[in-house]
């Protein structure tokens, strides 16, 4: 049975095809785990792109997404812009990378397409990349006067400042982060899938329980509380029960064939008296 998502085209003369459309904008492609990237020139972009869009075999016509990466150990040119794009006439996606900093800006694509506008917000407000081109280069996602940009790796985790609202002031004020206890390091692991540690009030539980109780045991657990439990001593005598007196029913009565000595004696009912 076919997969309902559509299946795109493979990547066969992807790369080949760029290479002779890009020429020496392009400067290292990479396919990996079926995808293709482009890594291009940072100053040449919008040739690029318009490339990507116009050369017959490629035909990229829609730009669907831009996002940011931060590599703060990279030293230079940390921040890497990827843009997504899509062939409609072939059914087959791309990326394209560039690599900058905080202080050289990124030519914009919106000449090309609009909707890169906000998208480029959205980088500019999360990484601090500027984008030469733009008219409205403004935050998108974060508040007026925010401070810095959440999604560089050296932001810290807390913030800057917390807002809360003022029954005095009677508008939503800016205070500095006042954490109520440190950060503690909080341990994940679901006592339900085998933590090796004990949980509160569990100190006397150090043994694996017996198999069936009520908490889940691992296989080798299992294993071991059998080997634990005391080996059961085999009886050198059969189980057979030939009269009441090996089942422990009661005493021996007479058998069906034999008939009591005493016909006026009548069988004891259990209280010490003959009926």
């Amino acid at each position: 049975m076919r997969a309902p998502a559509p299946a795109y085209v493979a990547n066969d003369g992807v790369i080949d095809a760029a290479r002779a459309a890009l020429g020496a904008k392009l400067l290292a492609p990479v396919e990996a785990v079926g995808e293709v990237a482009l890594h291009v020139d940072r100053a040449s972009l919008v040739e690029t792109m318009v490339a990507l869009r116009d050369t017959p075999g490629l035909e990229y016509q829609q730009l669907m997404e831009i996002a940011g990466v931060d590599y703060p150990d990279r030293g230079v040119d940390r921040f890497e812009v990827v843009y997504c794009l899509l062939s409609l006439t072939r059914n087959h996606r791309i990326r394209v990378h560039v690599q900058t900093d905080d202080e050289k800006p990124v030519p914009s694509v919106t000449g090309i397409w609009p909707v890169a506008g906000w998208l480029e917000r959205e980088v500019y407000d999360m990484y601090g990349v500027l984008f030469s081109g733009n008219a409205d280069l403004r935050r998108i996602l974060t508040d007026y006067g925010f401070r810095g940009h959440p999604q560089r790796k050296d932001f810290p985790l807390s913030g800057y400042v917390e807002l809360r609202y003022s029954e005095e002031a009677k508008r939503v004020v800016y205070e500095p982060v006042a954490l109520a206890q440190d950060f503690r390091t909080f341990d994940f692991m679901s006592p339900w899938e085998g933590a090796e540690y004990v949980l509160p009030g569990d100190e006397k539980a150090k043994l694996p329980e017996e198999k069936g109780a009520p908490t889940p045991l691992k296989a080798d657990e299992i294993v071991k509380a059998d080997a634990a439990a005391s080996p059961k001593q085999a009886s050198s005598q059969p189980k057979t029960t030939d009269s009441t007196a090996q089942s422990g029913a009661g005493k021996a009565g007479p058998d069906a064939g034999e008939k009591p000595a005493n016909p006026d004696v009548v069988p004891s009912n259990g209280k010490g008296q003959n009926q």
